[in-house]
Formats: structure tokens, C-alpha cells, sequence
């Protein structure tokens, strides 16, 4: 319960203001509790399409949009932050300290702020997509945001942090890494299996896994060369990729 709520604490903008222990085991079972705020988080989303295109009769585009606001207001903007952070540092094309600092200035410059106008216009795109061709359905809703956080807690515990500091820092060495690591492919993969199950097709849960694993691969390569490693910012800017790249592969195979 106390990772639940601190999962809650730290990653979404549910208020929970409550003074939580971040021992070994409080902090590696936030992370295990994180792709379940994922599927809760998608739930809400599909929720809230179901509310303006049943309920209130509105159209697909204004209903994606709505979407990916109560996305964003859920997270409290906390990984679109990140994605503009790390489009900030990496398109400065500075040497690698510099590209660190860049990611701690709270300012967003002419680049972060275009990779969230990008970022924002793909996922209204990709949701009015869903709603207008009839391919969102609640496991899909519930199933992108869960693989995506799942995958990014194998990022987190893969790879090395890029500074001695800061709060990614404190947080994977908190972890207890062999657990996590067991514990995030035991749940992606049941949640594949579930999703198959349901739909009656396990292709799109294999390519779905495929794809998950060679972004993953890729985007830890792409962190080491750029950054020395992962932050809180580049962590959060792999959920908003991962998630966007999940969904544009199912509206391809659907």
C-alpha cells in the first residue's frame, strides 16, 4: 500500500499528503506500483472519451483533445516536462555537462517547447485516430500506459544515472533492482497475455512486445551517448515516447 501511495505521490497529481517512509522496500514497491497508475491513468482517459462521445454527443477531434488534457492534468505534466527538458538538451547540441545543466534549468527554451507543441499534436492525432475509426477500446486505454511505464522501469534499472545527484539517483539506489527487474517483465508480459486474450489476437501483443524492446534497447543507447546516462527527465520522456510509439504501432496493425 505505501508504493501505491507513493506511486501516487510521486507520479501523478493525485493529492496524497501523507509524510511516507522511502526505504528500500517503500521505494522499489512505488516503482512496481507504476505501471497499475499507468493502467489507472488509461482507464480514466478512456473514461473520459466514453463521457463526451456517448454522453454528450461531441466530436472526435474536440473529445481527443479533452483526452489528452486529462492525460497530461493525471501526471500532473510531470513526463511532458521531461520530454521538453531532454528535447531542450539534446537539440543544444552542447558538450555533455552542458547538456545536464540544460536539463535542470527549470525554463523551457525554443526547442523544448516545440517537442511539446509535436508531442501534444501526435498524441490529439493519434487519439482522434482511435475514436474516429472506432480502435480504442479499454483494454488498448489501459494496456499503452501500463507496457510503457513497465518498460521504463527496465530502462530505469538497466542503466547507470547520469549524475551522482538528484532524485533518479536516490531513487535507483533505493531499488532493489533484481526484483523490479522480475517483476516488470512478469507484468507486461501477463498484461500482453490478458490483452490477447480479450481481443481474441495475440499478433498485436507480440509486435506490441517487439516494438517495447527495441525501443528500449535504442532509446538506453541513445541516453548513454548523449547524456551518460538516465535522469528523471529522460525517464519521463521515454513514458511520453513509448506511449505515442505503442499506440501508432496499434493504429498500423489494426
Amino acid at each position: 500500500m505505501t508504493g501505491l501511495l507513493l506511486a501516487l505521490q510521486f507520479f501523478t497529481s493525485i493529492p496524497v499528503r501523507k509524510e511516507l517512509p522511502l526505504g528500500k522496500r517503500e521505494v522499489t514497491g512505488m516503482y512496481m506500483a507504476l505501471p497499475f497508475i499507468g493502467g489507472l491513468i488509461g482507464t480514466l482517459m478512456f473514461g473520459a472519451a466514453w463521457l463526451c462521445t456517448e454522453m454528450l454527443g461531441m466530436g472526435s477531434f474536440l473529445t481527443a483533445v479533452i483526452v489528452v488534457i486529462v492525460g497530461i492534468g493525471l501526471t500532473g505534466g510531470l513526463h511532458v516536462d521531461g520530454f521538453a527538458d531532454a528535447g531542450d538538451a539534446f537539440f543544444s547540441y552542447r558538450d555533455l555537462q552542458k547538456r545536464l545543466e540544460i536539463l535542470e534549468d527549470p525554463r523551457i527554451g525554443a526547442f523544448g517547447t516545440m517537442a511539446i507543441v509535436l508531442l501534444i499534436a501526435g498524441k490529439i492525432a493519434i487519439v482522434e485516430e482511435l475514436i474516429a475509426t472506432g480502435k480504442g477500446n479499454v483494454p488498448l486505454f489501459m494496456v499503452v500506459p501500463f507496457l510503457a511505464r513497465a518498460v521504463m522501469n527496465l530502462y530505469f534499472v538497466s542503466i547507470r544515472t547520469a549524475k551522482e545527484e538528484g532524485l533518479a539517483h536516490f531513487f535507483q539506489g533505493k531499488l532493489k533492482k533484481g526484483a523490479l527487474y522480475g517483476w516488470s517483465i512478469g507484468v507486461g508480459i501477463l498484461v500482453l497475455i490478458l490483452m490477447g486474450s480479450l481481443l481474441s489476437d495475440f499478433g498485436l501483443p507480440a509486435i506490441l512486445l517487439g516494438v517495447s524492446i527495441i525501443g528500449l534497447l535504442l532509446y538506453r543507447l541513445w541516453s548513454v551517448r548523449n547524456f551518460g546516462g538516465v535522469t528523471g527527465d529522460l525517464a519521463g520522456a521515454f513514458v511520453e515516447g513509448m506511449e505515442a510509439l505503442l499506440w501508432f504501432t496499434i493504429i498500423i496493425y489494426i
